[in-house]
């Protein structure tokens, strides 16, 4: 019998292997040393599937690895969290992508090889495949050529399906920026960038300033904004949650994505648009306990007990 699954994750994947505690900056020709070292799964959409599988969604998962011991540390991560792998292609031509974080107090500087990531195509998102799933969420456009062109339509198939639609478009390395934004989140029902990426997008100054430009166009825009908390905006509406603040953080990896899982759990469990941005809060506070993106999200209860000793939250 076919599974359903409540959202469906089609993006990037790869290890991230995270240095932290650096003695200081590294610096051409010389060699500093990492106090912890940790090797974790990574990725935007990957670390999102699994937070949100381990708080309580039903998730499946759609691209592209290696035929390589990371490709396989991944489906192995991945699976052990309860994400369906059934649609995650490898390849021996492919090597699997990674990630290496460079963490100094909360922020990181950050090298990626995408590999294996170039390969995913909007086309091998089938529509018998969307027509499983409640949601569709998608990262990283910018670190997937194969699916950024794309990106306007699939999403557009997902609409046309059905389906609720959630989009990170995550970091531009190139700092082009250059999506059919206006085309694009005409399809997308919740907008998930970070301050800086929303202010790059938009070329304006001020997060103020950038979501006006958004305003006449039917989307929820998201905006992560660090130890400021988060800002939702909805046409001419705006509503502001602070941070719950951690004062003992391990590393931020993943945070933002573990707050997007946070956001998309409560939306499709239909809690108010204040409560998902509360509940996401939360959880990206959760994530920056443990190491990596997922270590804090080891089951349901750890979560309900991090949440509520270190945040005085009840789940």
């Amino acid at each position: 019998m076919e599974t359903n699954f409540d959202v469906l994750v089609a993006g990037e994947l790869n290890v991230d292997l995270i240095f932290d505690d650096l003695q200081q900056r590294p610096v051409t020709g010389k060699e500093v040393i990492a106090n912890r070292m940790t090797l974790s799964l990574g990725s935007s959409a990957a670390i999102f599937a699994s937070n949100l599988q381990t708080i309580g969604m039903r998730v499946s998962f759609i691209g592209k690895l290696g035929e390589d011991m990371f490709g396989q540390f991944m489906l192995s991560a991945l699976s052990a969290a309860g994400v369906n792998t059934q649609w995650i292609e490898q390849n021996a031509r492919w090597k699997t992508g990674a990630s290496v974080a460079l963490n100094e107090a909360e922020d990181r500087a950050m090298i990626t090889f995408p590999g294996a990531m170039r390969e995913l195509l909007a086309t091998d998102i089938h529509d018998d495949q969307l027509a499983r799933a409640r949601h569709l969420h998608v990262s990283s456009a910018f670190l997937q050529p194969g699916l950024k062109p794309g990106l306007v339509d699939l999403f557009r198939r997902a609409k046309s399906a059905g389906l609720s639609t959630s989009f990170d478009p995550q970091w531009d390395p190139a700092e082009k920026w250059d999506l059919p934004w206006q085309e694009l989140l005409a399809h997308i029902d919740i907008f998930l960038p970070n301050a800086s990426e929303l202010c790059a997008i938009s070329k304006k100054n001020t997060l103020s300033e950038a979501l006006d430009i958004f305003q006449q166009l039917p989307v929820t825009i998201v905006v992560k904004n660090g130890n400021e908390g988060a800002v939702l905006a909805r046409g001419n509406e705006r509503i502001s949650k602070k941070a719950f603040v951690n004062p003992k953080v391990i590393d931020c990896i993943g945070a933002g994505d573990s707050f997007n899982a946070g956001f998309v759990h409560h939306f499709l469990l239909g809690k108010s648009l204040e409560d998902c941005l509360v509940f996401a809060n939360l959880m990206g506070a959760v994530n920056t306990l443990a190491a990596g993106g997922t270590g804090a999200f080891l089951s349901p209860e750890h979560v309900r007990h991090l949440a509520h000793k270190h945040f005085n939250y009840t789940i």
